[in-house]
């Protein structure tokens, strides 16, 4: 049996006549009952540095759902996790009409567990909890990663 859920973003941009030239790439993407993200290019692709890009958005995702789904499965196995960080990389490649894709991710979470036993076990679920996430599951790239694992109180 298939369930299925519909997200909802309502895009909002403005002509502005100061950057008529280019086109200003800033906008608003509104979901109802959060906050209003303010996002634009990035500054490679001349937008506001400042802000959100579609790029941060797409690895935020990744990395954001791939923790959620290694919880999860975590939590299945009797796995205590006290801490969980990933400092996540994505490679963008831009070919010679000006098209671009995501040609990696790179996960490179670092989770602090209970109980010293359960080290490799904890390691070896980053495959199951990729096999899990929505958003991995919805990508045509490859999404690596490099685990480390600690016992808390042991550094």
């Amino acid at each position: 049996m298939e369930f299925k859920h519909v997200f909802k973003a309502k895009l909002d941009w403005l002509f502005s006549k100061k950057e008529a030239a280019t086109y200003t790439k800033s906008h608003t993407i509104t979901i109802d009952g959060k906050a209003v993200l303010n996002v634009s290019a990035a500054k490679a692709f001349k937008g506001d540095p400042a802000l959100y890009n579609p790029e941060d958005l797409l690895l935020s995702s990744v990395v954001s759902c791939h923790m959620m789904s290694y919880l999860y499965v975590c939590k299945q196995n009797g796995i205590d996790v006290i801490t969980y960080t990933d400092e996540a990389e994505a490679t963008l490649e831009i070919s010679d009409d000006g098209s671009g894709r995501f040609i990696v991710i790179k996960l490179n979470p670092k989770v602090r567990i209970t109980n010293k036993e359960k080290v490799e076990e904890a390691l070896s679920l980053h495959k199951k909890a990729n096999k899990l996430c929505f958003i991995a599951n919805s990508c045509n790239f490859p999404i690596v990663h490099f685990p480390t694992c600690e016992v808390a109180g042991i550094n």
